[in-house]
């Protein structure tokens, strides 16, 4: 073929005329009606889950409710607040320590979208099975620049960093005689928490399901600063449970909670170790309390940290929606 059989530039072939490729018009509308249907149905996706989450958290206050008046009936109300504030410094550090793996990972937050997406995801943990909370940190972070695989991976390493610490807290508070069994578990943790291990295990799963690699492995900087926030989230744990319960002593009180909540989130079927954790608290409370105030401390200790929850992820949305104002 000679070139001057060749048709014009930006002349339609026949192909166009009969109606076969669209014109670039017609792709550009149909991408852009595609993007706002994808946007709509992320935003009711997004509304659902908080409504369904919020539901879950009222349902697990209503349904400890007599349990609940009766602990707090013995409480004053500069004791509740002092406990709920407790409470948020924890949440809040728990909140760091996932922002510092993120940022480690590649994908630094400002604090204010940061505190939006942990808090408003983590009440997905009242949902019934152990995905809700990494499915709506993913899902809010992409529309930040976060890909889906960093935050899953923040997500996922989040556990054995709260696990070690947690542990190593009970051991530090409540005494080797004790809970000394405890160190069987410190091998495998620590195998978990070296970097190049983590970075082995993540890349390994990313190939196994056909994604492209992190582009920033995590680093042992990283990692300790993460180690550090955790531990401050347990100091502040520790003394939520202290100021309903002072005869038990600061020291006690972290480690008590620390081992409690490290037994019931290694139950995944329960929403938010629901029920594991005030039954462990109970035991633990044991050599200071009978079983009847230790309840109540218990259950206590779970209103207000179900409080705690809604009360961060309210304000992060009002102050992530004034910051964009």
């Amino acid at each position: 073929m000679r070139r001057d059989d060749l048709p014009e530039e930006g002349a339609p072939g026949e192909g166009a005329a009969d109606g076969g490729a669209p014109e670039e018009g017609a792709l550009g509308a149909g991408a852009v009606a595609a993007g706002g249907g994808r946007s709509r149905g992320r935003r009711l996706l997004r509304v659902g889950f908080l409504l369904v989450a919020l539901g879950f958290g009222g349902w697990a206050v209503a349904s400890q409710w007599d349990g609940v008046v009766a602990g707090f009936a013995r409480l004053e109300p500069a004791m509740i607040a002092a406990s709920l504030a407790a409470v948020v410094a924890a949440l809040l550090g728990a909140m760091l320590t996932w922002r510092t793996l993120l940022a480690d990972l590649g994908s630094p937050l400002p604090f204010r979208p940061a505190t939006k997406v942990f808090f408003v995801g983590q009440l997905g943990k009242y949902i019934p099975g152990a995905v809700w909370p990494v499915l709506a940190q993913m899902e809010m972070g992409r529309d930040l620049g976060v890909p889906r695989a960093r935050s899953a991976a923040a997500f996922f390493l989040m556990m054995p960093i709260q696990l070690a610490t947690g542990l190593l807290v009970t051991l530090v508070t409540l005494g080797w005689d004790r809970y000394g069994w405890l160190l069987l578990l410190a091998p495998v943790l620590l195998v978990l928490l070296e970097p190049k291990v983590i970075n082995g295990l993540i890349g390994f799963g990313l190939r196994r399901l056909g994604r492209e690699p992190l582009e920033h492995p995590l680093t042992r900087r990283g990692m300790l600063t993460a180690l550090c926030w955790a531990l401050a989230g347990w100091v502040c744990y520790g003394l939520h449970l202290y100021v309903v319960l002072p005869q038990a002593g600061p020291v006690f009180a972290i480690g008590a909670f620390a081992l409690s909540w490290c037994l019931g989130i290694m139950t995944v079927v329960v929403p938010a170790g629901a029920g594991v954790r005030e039954a462990v608290m109970v035991a633990v409370l044991s050599p200071v309390l009978d079983s009847g105030p230790a309840i109540a401390v218990a259950l206590c200790s779970r209103a207000v940290i179900i409080v705690g929850d809604l009360l961060c992820a309210g304000l992060a949305g009002i102050a992530a929606r004034r910051g964009r104002t």
